[in-house]
């Protein structure tokens, strides 16, 4: 998985999201770090890299176009299960970020996020239990986020299947999931 050049071991990391700029911006920053880089901008790609190369690190975007990082991961961990995986998304919720952990992945960060986040992610396996606990109830808003995000975890990122479950018309979820999470 590591691999040596010229003397010095580095780790191998896939990058897997579908935003070509956080893309670049995340290979030079990891390469600057030391570790050898390849990413991919969708999961046929990220799979095909899989097949070829083992890695020791991979950071997967949660929204990938029309497709799911979720549904990744365990492709990925079934073809190489010592991979350490980190799931980054502009897109969080708890259902997402519990279906991410129980899928395999070891940290699940928010974006906007750099490489210093992403890398205590990958060491920080443990849990916090100092960690802050809200003492305010969630918004409406942010109720019926986490509620869509649920419903489309349980349909695999369907969208049609998730509006037909909520009761919705496609465009309407379409246009709901096209805006940023609800803070609170």
């Amino acid at each position: 998985m590591t691999e040596q050049i010229s003397g010095q071991v580095k780790e191998r990391l896939l990058i897997i999201d579908d935003d070509e700029t956080l893309r670049l911006v995340l290979d030079r920053a990891f390469t600057r770090r030391g570790f050898s880089v390849d990413t991919a901008g969708n999961i046929s790609d990220a799979l095909q890299l899989a097949e070829t190369k083992d890695f020791d690190k991979a950071i997967v975007d949660l929204k990938l176009a029309d497709e799911s990082g979720l549904q990744l991961i365990p492709q990925l961990i079934e073809r190489q299960a010592a991979l350490d995986i980190v799931m980054l998304t502009g897109y969080s919720s708890i259902a997402t970020a519990v279906e991410a952990i129980k899928l395999g992945a070891i940290n699940y960060l928010c974006k906007p996020a750099d490489a210093e986040d992403i890398l205590n992610a990958f060491a920080h396996r443990e849990g916090n239990p100092e960690a802050d606990v809200n003492r305010e109830p969630p918004s409406v808003n942010r109720l019926e986020w986490e509620h869509i995000q649920k419903v489309l975890a349980e349909h695999d990122g369907n969208i049609s299947a998730t509006a037909r479950a909520l009761g919705m018309h496609r465009r309407t979820l379409q246009r709901k999931l096209q805006k940023k999470p609800v803070k609170r």
